[in-house]
C-alpha cells in the first residue's frame, strides 16, 4: 500500500511511522558511538532526534527495548552487508572459504564496536540471550548455507562446525573493534579456522 505522504506547518513532508522508527535507531547507533551505549536513554534520544519524548516511547516503549532494538536493527545491517559481499556463485571451496572469512569479519566489525556495546550494556538480561541466541542461530544457518554445497559430511555434523566457526568468528571480529588484532590477521586467522574445519569435507 502506498503511503500518503504529509507535509507539516513549515511545508516539510512528515515521515511515515516506518521512517521515523530507522531514524531513531540511527540516532542511538550514533549516540552509542560518540557518547557510549550508557548515555542512551529514551529521554537523550528524542532530544538528539529532535522529536517528542512521547515519539521515543512510542516507538521503543523502555530503554531496555530500544536497547534490544538497536541489537536487532545493528545485526541486520551486518547481515545485509554479508550479503552483499558474499557472492560465490560458481567459486570452488577454496575461494568460498576466503571470501566468507573476508566478509564475515569486515562486516561484523563493520559497527564501530557499537554492536559489541550495546550488547554490553544488555548483558546479564533474559532478552539479551534470548536475542542473542537468534541471532547466532541465523549467522550458523547462513555459514551453512554458503558452505554445505561444498561438503560430504552430514547436514547435522556440518551445523555444529559451523556453530563453533561462528563463534570464532564474532570473537575475531570484537578483538579487531578493540584493535588487539588487526582486520588483515584476523581474516587470516579465520580463513585457516574454516579451512580446518572443513579439511574432511570437501566433496
Amino acid at each position: 500500500m502506498k503511503v500518503t505522504e504529509r507535509a507539516d506547518s513549515g511545508g516539510r513532508r512528515r515521515l511515515t511511522r516506518d521512517e521515523r522508527r530507522e531514524q531513531l535507531l540511527e540516532t542511538a547507533r550514533l549516540i552509542v558511538r560518540e557518547e557510549g551505549a550508557d548515555q542512551l536513554t529514551l529521554g537523550h534520544l528524542a532530544v538528539r532526534a529532535g522529536v517528542s519524548k512521547p515519539v521515543a516511547y512510542d516507538h521503543f516503549d523502555t530503554r531496555s527495548g530500544l536497547l534490544i532494538a538497536l541489537y536487532r536493527w545493528l545485526d541486520t545491517q551486518v547481515v545485509n552487508a554479508f550479503g552483499q559481499a558474499l557472492v560465490t556463485s560458481g567459486a570452488g571451496l577454496e575461494e568460498t572459504i576466503e571470501v566468507l572469512a573476508a566478509a564475515y569479519i569486515r562486516c561484523a566489525s563493520d559497527t564501530e564496536g557499537e554492536f559489541h556495546a550495546v550488547g554490553a550494556a544488555l548483558a546479564g538480561s533474559e532478552e539479551k540471550a534470548q536475542v542473542f541466541q537468534e541471532l547466532l542461530d541465523n549467522s550458523v544457518q547462513m555459514f551453512l548455507a554458503v558452505l554445505e554445497p561444498h561438503c560430504r559430511i552430514p547436514r547435522l555434523e556440518l551445523e555444529h562446525r559451523c556453530l563453533g566457526l561462528v563463534g570464532a568468528g564474532e570473537s575475531l571480529s570484537a578483538a579487531n573493534v578493540r584493535g588487539n588484532v588487526s582486520e588483515s590477521d584476523a581474516i587470516r586467522a579465520f580463513t585457516s579456522l574454516i579451512r580446518g574445519a572443513l579439511s574432511d569435507a570437501a566433496s
